[in-house]
């Protein structure tokens, strides 16, 4: 009989189940609360994949479709595990961790970053992660500072 005719799973199928491990950082795991909860959430949602998928007739159709929430399962079981909560800063004498600090460029143009965990950073959003070069030119400066990070010129103009 042609191999045409057999139910093989093709090597096609068997790279799109196995799915590389997501990376997880060397730096502790500092959350917010707001971070907290958004990895909760993404790993509620990964589990409710999980079990769509499990439901899946088809085993090569469920090993693809159950690929990528196993994945995120296991990276985001392990980032709540290491998850330490930091609380907000009491003060704005400083830039710390959870900071919002506005900041105005060498060119005049003017931005706000919230420093947050890893996970929970996006620039274009405006929060950038604790361990970026930005948030680490920052921290423990105070407004009217001078911040240069690479080439660039900052002022700090305000902390909340």
């Amino acid at each position: 009989m042609s191999v045409a005719f057999t139910k093989e799973e093709s090597s096609e199928t068997a790279s799109e189940t196995q799915l590389p491990h997501r990376p997880v950082s060397q730096h502790p795991n500092l959350v917010t609360a707001e971070g907290r909860a958004a990895l909760e959430a993404e790993h509620a949602a990964a589990k409710a994949a999980l079990d769509a998928a499990s439901a899946i007739e088809d085993v090569n159709e469920r090993r693809r479709q159950s690929a990528t929430p196993m994945r995120d399962l296991t990276y985001l079981a392990e980032r709540l595990r290491t998850a330490e909560l930091v609380s907000p800063p009491k003060t704005t004498d400083a830039v710390a961790f959870g900071s919002t600090v506005a900041i105005t460029r060498d060119d005049g143009r003017t931005q706000r970053y919230r420093i947050v965990g890893e996970d929970e950073a996006d620039p274009r959003a405006g929060t950038i992660s604790y361990v970026s070069p930005m948030a680490r030119a920052l921290f423990g400066r105070a407004v009217g500072d001078d911040v240069t990070v690479g080439d660039h010129d900052f002022e700090i103009t305000e902390i909340a």
